[in-house]
């Protein structure tokens, strides 16, 4: 089941104090990016975040699941807390690297 845009916007609403968030459509599902780095993937209605060891104080509870067949497993994140949502996405977007840019290929 692919994820509605609704949904998407509706994070992206709840974390629009985490920095520049931007969200791009891939396979049906959506990957919502804060300032430029991934943060929150979501699939089938679901926000989902990496298992960072700097997440567990605010995800401690938090229940885990692979986002997709043959992914690592997630935490994932209520959408409706958008004070923690958006503490767990600074912290993301702190720790993760700028995506490598893209190789462009020759004809």
């Amino acid at each position: 089941m692919a994820s509605d845009l609704s949904f998407v916007k509706f994070i992206t609403d709840q974390i629009k104090d985490a920095g520049v968030i931007t969200y791009k459509k891939m396979f049906g599902e959506y990957l919502i990016y804060a300032n430029g780095k991934p943060a929150v993937l979501i699939c089938d209605n679901t926000a989902y975040v990496k298992t960072l060891e700097c997440l567990a104080p605010y995800l401690a509870n938090a229940e885990k699941a692979a986002p997709y067949k043959g992914a690592k497993v997630h935490y994932i994140v209520d959408p409706e807390n958008s004070e923690t949502l958006s503490k767990i996405v600074r912290e993301i977007e702190r720790v993760t690297p700028p995506p490598k840019p893209k190789k462009i290929k020759k004809i």
